[in-house]
């Protein structure tokens, strides 16, 4: 045993440039160690890469491969290249088809919708805002000292908060935001514990998804005190999700119990908001219109419409309709009854 572990190839590191601050890099950071692969992890600003290891899209995180010339960025890609390069190590992709379908569509969710939660409490609060700024610029820049850093600082708060109408968090869609927050902790507090996961008893790219968001949500003063108020599985939840290269488990049938009931939560909070807004984003896209307006849970909200966010639905919409039929049928009465059906077969795209 001892000679075959010592002529054991090892595997060729990765490089992950990122930031502690920012939901993408803690998303694929926790991916990483699940999976057990090697990776160095650098607090950068992508922006200071060489141009020759970087292109033009420098966006948090950014990862590259030993065998590679440059890096790569956005997580929902990188996630899926790691799925590739590495089939059989710990997958985060359930085996069913019908599953992985949700799975992809919860990380989506996740990455588009729930980052606006994130971005609301963080940027909302003044006091909250100055925290982070101060952490993300003593994080990415630990060179500035005394004025200079007290400047960038400033320089960064504002900027985040003059952010908030464009990403879609301003006061007027702060009620709204609000609630689905909470409504996003009962969901997770359903699952029963730290150690139940959207698909099972091991973690999914959905998991990791809002794991990215909600580890931020669980460090921010204001969230973090409703969630320890009304919610403290979920930051336990989150915690082992940080570093769950310990964690084995098995994938769940698609109508097991155990995780099933947490699932189904979340999936009306996206039938009910996220879809909406994606079938809705798409047409302002397709119409060259600049905002985005709906009603959602008897609130209105508005945000520019987003290129980005209409590629989204493309995708969610391609695998849906190249999903086995034999699938589409098994997820259609659990689509239908959470409200994520009429959008999925919405023929306007």
């Amino acid at each position: 045993m001892r000679e075959a572990w010592a002529l054991a190839e090892p595997m060729q590191r990765y490089e992950l440039v990122g930031c502690n601050a920012s939901p993408y890099s803690r998303k694929l950071l926790a991916i990483l160690r699940y999976r057990r692969l090697p990776y160095n992890w650098r607090v950068q600003d992508p922006a200071t890469l060489p141009s020759e290891l970087a292109g033009p899209l420098r966006l948090m995180p950014m990862l590259r491969a030993a065998d590679d010339k440059r890096f790569e960025c956005d997580s929902t890609p990188l996630a899926q290249m790691l799925e590739e390069r590495h089939r059989d190590a710990r997958s985060i992709i359930p085996d069913d088809p019908a599953a992985a379908f949700l799975c992809h569509l919860i990380e989506d969710y996740a990455d588009e919708w729930c980052t606006k939660m994130m971005y609301y409490f963080r940027w909302g609060d003044p006091e909250t805002a100055r925290v982070c700024a101060s952490w993300v610029i003593r994080d990415l820049r630990p060179e500035l000292r005394g004025a200079e850093r007290v400047a960038a600082e400033r320089t960064f708060f504002q900027r985040q908060r003059d952010r908030r109408e464009m990403v879609g968090c301003g006061p007027d869609n702060g009620p709204l935001i609000e609630a689905h927050f909470c409504e996003l902790l009962r969901a997770l507090s359903l699952l029963g514990g730290s150690d139940q996961y959207l698909f099972g008893t091991r973690p999914s790219l959905a998991d990791f998804a809002l794991y990215g968001q909600l580890f931020q949500l669980t460090l921010d003063a204001w969230p973090q005190a409703i969630v320890r108020r009304d919610a403290p599985l979920v930051e336990n939840w989150v915690y082992r999700l940080d570093d769950a290269s310990g964690v084995d488990g098995a994938w769940d049938t698609l109508d097991a119990a155990a995780s099933n009931i947490g699932r189904m939560a979340i999936l009306r909070l996206i039938g009910r908001c996220y879809l909406p807004f994606l079938v809705r984003n798409a047409a302002a896209i397709a119409n060259g219109e600049r905002t985005v307006s709906l009603e959602i849970d008897n609130r209105p909200y508005a945000q520019p419409a987003f290129k980005y966010q209409a590629r989204c639905f493309r995708e969610i919409r391609r695998r849906w309709n190249t999903l086995a039929e034999s699938d589409r049928s098994r997820l259609s009465p659990l689509l239908g009854e959470t409200g994520c059906l009429p959008c999925l077969n919405d023929s306007f795209t």
